[in-house]
């Protein structure tokens, strides 16, 4: 076995004293390439994801996720580059061979077979028998928070608990790394909000590193300690979920994560991080950037619940509010600006002032530290 790679990525993690504490590499991708005659489906993909770390690939449909995660899994080789586990160089090993496991968003539980012959299957074939069968299996189950309920059959059981089963199938071979094929996808929305929370506190209790796909923005904003964005089977930006959200790279990231108000136009100034956009309608955007030229054609990006109703901030106008949508917890206003430009905001509800009604003229603001320059 080679010797294992440390990321060469500053320190993730601090100990007790405060240094920097270099954390090892569980899965390494390296100028992974995967062809599928003239189609590319992921381009010259190099990732380092960390041991015990919950990692996601997002990204729409046809990005190139679920191609990398098969990969990663044995399922598919790679035309080019290569995949290491633990160390381990991955290449021409089958996906039995391979230390990881993985959990479809279809459950692929067996209906013929209890909950317990369920979760035992695997445990079988590897030759695992008796008192150690039963001792596996019933970790396993309670590990899922499924003790109780081994000799139901999958259709006397809930999607979610379904979809434990299968987890507990996967964890109790106790693989490296367990690789999750958009495993919520089935669910309804308030069990699959429900089991978002579930799996990540799952992911922290065992230790093992999760690799999750996924096309859901919130779904991996909420499980992830690191997101890789994917479009056309290339990665755009790889980071924890704040610095996504609040720092995207490109326009790409900064559509797909959320929502965004975008003003495109041309760089004329820059002092230090602050710079002035003016837009084609000769409108000046103050906003902040770290790499910008003047004369330089630039997006500036501003999120919805940055925006405020009132005439204080870097940035003003006058907008006439065209839709209202209530959402609960806050409102959805879209509004056009002077020079027709739509804007969206978002106002929380707790608030006791008066909201405008659709139809009215209304003043907004925001400041400059909000408004990202966006990279090409």
């Amino acid at each position: 076995m080679e010797e294992r790679r440390v990321s060469e990525r500053p320190p993730q993690e601090v100990d007790d004293a405060g240094r920097g504490v270099e954390r090892t590499v569980a899965v390494e991708l390296s100028a992974v390439t995967k062809r599928f005659g003239e189609f590319v489906a992921v381009g010259d993909l190099t990732l380092d994801i960390y041991e015990g770390e919950f990692f996601s690939l997002l990204g729409p449909s046809g990005c190139g996720k679920t191609t990398t995660l098969r990969m990663i899994a044995g399922f598919e080789e790679p035309t080019e580059g290569g995949i290491s586990v633990d160390g381990d160089q991955m290449s021409g090993v089958p996906p039995y061979r391979r230390p990881v496991n993985t959990v479809f968003q279809s459950y692929a539980i067996f209906p013929h077979l209890n909950v317990f012959d369920n979760v035992a299957f695997g445990l079988r074939r590897a030759g695992v028998r008796g008192d150690e069968l039963r001792k596996r299996v019933t970790e396993a189950c309670e590990m899922v928070q499924l003790a109780g309920f081994e000799r139901r059959k999958p259709n006397m059981l809930s999607g979610g608990q379904q979809q434990r089963v299968a987890l507990a199938r996967a964890l109790v071979n106790h693989p490296k790394v367990l690789l999750l094929d958009e495993p919520l996808g089935a669910l309804d929305l308030k069990l699959r909000k429900e089991m978002q929370l579930y799996l990540k506190n799952l992911q922290h209790e065992v230790g093992i590193t999760f690799i999750y796909v996924t096309h859901d923005q919130e779904e991996a904003l909420t499980m992830s300690d690191r997101i890789a964005v994917m479009n056309e089977g290339r990665v755009q930006q790889v980071a924890d979920p704040p610095t996504l959200y609040e720092r995207p790279k490109n326009r790409f990231v900064a559509d797909f994560i959320g929502q965004t108000n975008v003003f495109s136009g041309t760089v004329e100034s820059v002092n230090g991080e602050r710079v002035t956009l003016r837009t084609a309608s000769g409108e000046r955007i103050e906003a902040t950037a770290h790499e910008v030229e003047l004369g330089e054609e630039a997006d500036a990006a501003v999120r919805p619940e940055k925006i405020r109703f009132g005439s204080e901030g870097d940035n003003t106008s006058s907008a006439r509010i065209r839709q209202i949508v209530y959402l609960g917890v806050s409102t959805q206003y879209i509004a056009e600006l002077p020079d027709g430009q739509e804007l969206v905001l978002y106002q929380q509800n707790f608030r006791e002032e008066d909201h405008p009604e659709e139809g009215e003229e209304v003043s907004v603001a925001w400041d400059a530290r909000n408004c990202l320059i966006l990279g090409g």
